[in-house]
């Protein structure tokens, strides 16, 4: 595996930040939490119960997900597959239980959206239907797919309350949303209540500013194109390498 952990290292010194790795355009906003509920297909919680981590198995790692509850949406009659990864034991990283604004930290590792999971975990996911397949609804940096462990989560909290205002006419929902808030931040003891709050009044503030403005044209001769497909074969390198036991596997994973 020595020989190409040095080519990885290269590939991602090479590769621009992480909004251009994952190629947001000029303008692309994160969608609020309140645009996830609305846009997503599926809001489903499920547990994450399995993996293909095959070298000759599909050409991308897959993760199984057992459902649990479907928020919005037709409830799933079995497990349903996503592209994704296992966390190996020194890759575990849960979601923060009481941060509701930004994605999982994973999110700005590079890729612009989580791909790891833990074995057994219990997920929120926001899902699309795409060529008879589910894919995360969200795009880049927003909260696709965040870990809640227990059924009075405030991420929980938050999207439930969320899914009931979409439901409402759009003159309606600000009245709706400011109520709620008023509510919760007149609970001063309770910290979550308060915690809630304060991403209400994220979403009565409107769209997210433009995440930026465009990328500066890359140095030399090099095109945009070409600094774009090192950067996505740096991020594929950097997966195989997470579940590659050898060279020859390493190999294989990449050349798929």
């Amino acid at each position: 595996m020595r020989s190409l952990l040095p080519l990885i290292g290269l590939a991602l010194l090479a590769a621009p930040l992480p909004a251009a790795a994952c190629s947001v355009a000029p303008g692309y906003r994160v969608p609020t939490n309140i645009e996830l509920v609305e846009r997503a297909d599926l809001i489903l919680l499920g547990t994450v119960t399995d993996g293909d981590f095959e070298p000759d198995g599909t050409p991308e790692q897959m993760i199984a997900v057992e459902p649990v509850a479907a928020l919005k949406g037709t409830m799933p009659s079995g497990p349903i597959a996503l592209p994704a990864m296992i966390a190996t034991d020194a890759e575990i990283q849960l979601s923060n239980p009481y941060e509701l604004h930004e994605a999982h930290p994973q999110s700005f590792a590079g890729a612009c959206t989580r791909y790891v999971f833990p074995r057994g975990s219990r997920v929120l996911f926001f899902l699309d239907r795409q060529d008879g397949a589910w894919r995360e609804a969200g795009g880049p940096f927003s909260r696709w797919a965040e870990d809640v462990l227990t059924d009075d989560a405030p991420w929980l909290q938050a999207v439930r309350f969320y899914i009931e205002v979409a439901k409402l006419p759009q003159e309606d929902r600000a009245a709706a949303l400011t109520a709620r808030r008023d509510e919760l931040a007149a609970l001063g003891d309770d910290p979550v209540a308060r915690l809630i709050a304060a991403d209400i009044a994220r979403q009565l503030a409107g769209p997210n500013a433009p995440l930026r403005e465009g990328l500066p044209p890359p140095p030399g001769d090099t095109s945009a194109e070409d600094v774009e497909a090192m950067a996505d074969g740096a991020m594929k390198a950097a997966k195989c390498a997470a579940v590659a036991a050898s060279d020859a596997e390493m190999a294989r994973c990449v050349g798929k």
